[in-house]
């Protein structure tokens, strides 16, 4: 059912994701004037405090996170806001809760959004307090940020205790990498773009990859990522959406549902990984920026076999993709801070430049074209040019990039936080960001093979130092097929 919320409720609302995400990205999108004025916002937690400490907890955290340009009128946006604390594990506070968002009756004027950021172990009790107390009608829509499980299974139990209570078109599984502009341009750029989805396929791109590298180690998420590891935190959700965009076929239209149909092609396309094709990592004690860092054991204060790094070499085995690699990697205590993709196209299949000889003979490089997400927005493509001369010894060549750098492209535009776009599709109710309950069981029946794979072989981590790009093995995974990694 299609409906715009007049009231939003935030589990969670005292926790990191909301301090940093949420109340800021609310806070820009008022002052904007994309949410109506009528929008209440209503917080929760467990935490005990009143609507006065809730607005104080909230202008700190704006005032921290959001340039102070984007605010707007402070008061105004404190005005939306009011909280209610609630013992999510019993049933006894959720009707306080429903009456202070508004009451239960379903009625024209009672829209509701709701954004479940909560401990997994939290959903399903939740859920049946949101039923026992009308939170669950026909004009409700909730939003559940991840985790959704630890592997399929548990997966699945989440899934079957939300449906039970929302059906799908009123379910948004947010990923926020899916809100980011430069992800979003990827569509844009396969598919506004003539020149690019001709040249999309295994005849012109050699290969494909994605890299997901953390300059940080735990910070405050030890207990979470050692139960969890570099496969389950990031590829199985963030790296998997970005392939799954990179190689899908064009849908019908910029819909929800054709959208995330071809997603879900794609991820059930994924070949089993073949022993060689992963390798995993958990770094050493080494140094990041010219300081000093500790290694994962040491941070974590235990041994552990759990991997901060992950590389794989995986196949989506159908006609357009059959024969090109995607190699993903990503880590902790790495070099640097990026998100990427980067697409590889084939050498040319003749070079008429061959027979030139010398020093200053040409030596063809393949395009290559680089998408950036973060830190930086940037498109870049790599081509062959001829360097300025007289060319009496022969024609020089060099590659030159062509640079789409997305803040100097749309001047005059905010560079928005990635919950802001999703936030407001939660609101409104525009699944396509969102990712769908088969797109996730995909991604973990992929995911679960991996660690079966690894558990069969007795995989344990290689060793790798903090600053590096990871164990050696990583370098060879791309290299035995004559690539090498972007860096």
């Amino acid at each position: 059912m299609s409906f715009t919320a007049n009231r939003l409720l935030l589990f969670g609302a005292t926790g990191d994701l909301s301090q940093r995400m949420l109340l800021p990205s609310l806070c820009a999108l008022a002052a904007d004037g994309l949410i109506a004025p009528d929008l209440k916002i209503v917080g929760t937690a467990r935490t005990e405090m009143d609507d006065a400490g809730f607005r104080d907890f909230a202008r700190q955290s704006v005032e921290t996170y959001l340039p102070a340009e984007r605010r707007g009128s402070m008061a105004e946006f404190m005005a939306r806001l009011s909280y209610q604390p609630l013992d999510a594990t019993t049933l006894e506070g959720f009707d306080d809760l429903a009456a202070k968002v508004g009451g239960p009756d379903g009625g024209e004027d009672d829209r509701l959004a709701i954004f479940l950021s909560t401990a997994p172990s939290l959903f399903e009790p939740t859920i049946e307090g949101l039923r026992h107390s009308g939170l669950a009608g026909e004009k409700v829509r909730i939003g559940l940020e991840k985790p959704l499980g630890t592997d399929l299974a548990s997966s699945c139990e989440i899934n079957d205790a939300v449906a039970a209570a929302f059906p799908e078109d009123r379910i948004y599984r947010i990923d926020h990498y899916l809100g980011k502009e430069t992800v979003q341009n990827l569509l844009a750029l396969r598919f506004a773009n003539l020149m690019f989805e001709p040249l999309w396929n295994a005849a012109h791109i050699d290969h494909v990859q994605i890299t997901v590298a953390e300059t940080v180690g735990l910070e405050s998420r030890a207990g979470y990522y050692d139960g969890s590891g570099a496969l389950r935190d990031m590829v199985q959700n963030h790296m998997l959406q970005l392939l799954a965009l990179v190689a899908m076929e064009p849908p019908t239209s910029y819909g929800a549902t054709a959208v995330r149909d071809e997603k879900v092609k794609v991820l059930r396309a994924l070949r089993p990984l073949d022993d060689g094709e992963s390798v995993t990592g958990q770094y050493r004690a080494g140094a990041i920026g010219g300081q000093a860092v500790p290694g994962y054991d040491e941070e974590l204060g235990e041994h552990s076999t759990t991997e901060t790094f992950v590389a794989l070499k995986a196949h989506v085995d159908n006609w357009r993709w059959k024969g090109v690699p995607f190699y993903l990697r990503t880590g902790k205590r790495l070099p640097q801070r990026v998100t990427e993709i980067i697409v590889q196209f084939r050498c040319v299949p003749h070079s008429i430049f061959a027979d030139a000889s010398g020093p200053s003979a040409p030596r063809l490089q393949p395009n290559r074209l680089v998408i950036e997400i973060q830190p930086k927005e940037n498109i870049q493509l790599s081509l062959m040019a001829k360097m300025p001369g007289l060319d009496r010894e022969g024609i020089r060549m060099r590659q030159v990039p062509l640079d789409i750098a997305m803040p100097d492209a749309f001047t005059g535009t905010h560079r928005r936080i990635a919950y802001e776009r999703l936030l407001l599709d939660l609101v409104e109710g525009d699944q396509t960001l969102f990712v769908r309950r088969d797109e996730v069981e995909a991604q973990w029946e992929w995911i679960d093979a991996i660690r079966a794979g690894w558990a069969k072989q007795g995989l344990e981590p290689k060793n790798y130092t903090a600053g590096s790009w990871g164990p050696s093995a990583a370098i060879a995974l791309a290299e035995r097929d004559g690539a090498s990694w972007h860096e």
